[in-house]
């Protein structure tokens, strides 16, 4: 699995002019999903994400998690994540699992954070086309890939 991490004061995903999902501060979360994942690197993953401390402490320095804080997150399914674009000029998807594999990882992943303690977990939709709103906030965008993990 590969997350793109960002940051944010706000966030918001809206699928056809509907808000599907939106936070205040918190995590905004791309996830791709490779067809290689099971849920071990669900729950890794979601681990990882609940526990990192990016978020400032009293002395403006980057300890706190967003369980210390009680902030957000907002889930984003994203198969362009698992790009290969060694050859030519046109991305290959190949690599990113099929939605009868990726979506109940995705959905596994979201439970995952819950579970770590994460009380509010929004999501958009699965395969559909979304328009994702943010506020970076420092900017902080982390990229965590669960592969490089098992190296």
């Amino acid at each position: 699995m590969k997350a793109v991490i960002q940051r944010v004061t706000s966030a918001s995903v809206v699928v056809e002019g509907e808000t599907l999902g939106a936070i205040d501060r918190g995590f905004l979360i791309l996830l791709g999903v490779h067809e290689d994942d099971t849920e071990k690197e669900a729950d890794l993953l979601a681990k990882k994400v609940a526990n990192l401390r990016v978020f400032e402490d009293d002395e403006e320095k980057m300890n706190l998690s967003m369980l210390d804080c009680g902030y957000s997150a907002l889930v984003i399914s994203q198969f362009t994540l698992l790009a290969n674009t060694k050859k030519g000029n046109r991305p290959s998807f190949i690599a990113a699992a099929r939605p009868e594999v990726a979506i109940p990882l995705y959905e596994r992943f979201m439970e995952q954070l819950k579970v770590n303690g994460v009380e509010t977990v929004e999501h958009g939709e699965f395969g559909a086309d979304m328009a994702v709103s943010l506020v970076n906030d420092g900017p902080v965008t982390i990229v965590l890939d669960t592969d490089t993990w098992r190296k």
